[in-house]
């Protein structure tokens, strides 16, 4: 469990949304930990050795406490439980009902839709160009953000659910990166702005950046 001697090992990839958040989750909680690049752009995660381990062949996945972890949102469910400092999602019942469905807004309803294999499916399968694969991008962000802000705003603080970060500020820092790389308008959603400005004040977000990640790397 957590005294295991060996450090965690995060397969990862500097742009995937998903890896981003689980970045984030250990940067908050404190976990040093070791990370394998897996290259999405050359199709690494498909490898047959890749599938051996993880058969979606997606990343992140965290090797931690002997066990190999998949999707991000079950990953940072077992960090919370597990090291259970700081609270990444509260413990009263309605209260951690409405940061997982705002987490889920995202890691459910967004970003399935946009993420890399179904723009390239898009592209290849269904033919579609880059105008329409963009259009299609920033019609589901931002009706999932849109719903969003509506969701996050009568409970908001200085982050989407009060003032120390969660859950949901976790899935939102990588989504509305990925939304400015598409060019995406987001002047709509002052909650969400404000929420992003604070989380990205702190040392875990900005060591989780992409660029910080792929900085390190080079």
């Amino acid at each position: 469990m957590p005294g295991a001697m060996t450090r965690p090992l995060l397969h990862d990839y500097f742009r995937s949304s998903a890896a981003y958040r689980v970045r984030i989750a250990l940067k908050l909680k404190g976990v040093e930990y070791d990370s394998v690049s897996v290259d999405l752009r050359t199709g690494e995660q498909s490898s047959d050795a890749y599938r051996a381990r993880n058969p979606q062949g997606l990343v992140p996945m965290l090797e931690i406490d002997g066990h190999s972890l998949t999707q991000s949102l079950a990953i940072i469910d077992y960090l919370d439980a597990t090291r259970p400092e700081p609270r990444l999602v509260p413990a009263d019942a309605a209260d951690r009902a409405h940061v997982l469905a705002m987490a889920l807004v995202i890691a459910c309803d967004i970003h399935p839709l946009n993420n890399l294999r179904v723009l390239r499916y898009l592209q290849h399968e269904l033919g579609q160009d880059e105008p329409a694969r963009n259009s299609w991008y920033a019609h589901w962000i931002t009706e999932g953000l849109t719903a969003l802000e509506t969701l996050a705003a009568p409970r908001a603080g200085r982050f989407l659910f009060g003032d120390a970060p969660g859950l949901a500020d976790i899935c939102l820092v990588p989504q509305l990166y990925n939304a400015r790389r598409f060019d995406v308008p987001l002047d709509a959603y002052p909650v969400l702005l404000r929420a992003e400005q604070q989380a990205n004040k702190l040392d875990a977000f900005i060591a989780a950046h992409p660029d910080r990640v792929a900085a390190l790397a080079n």
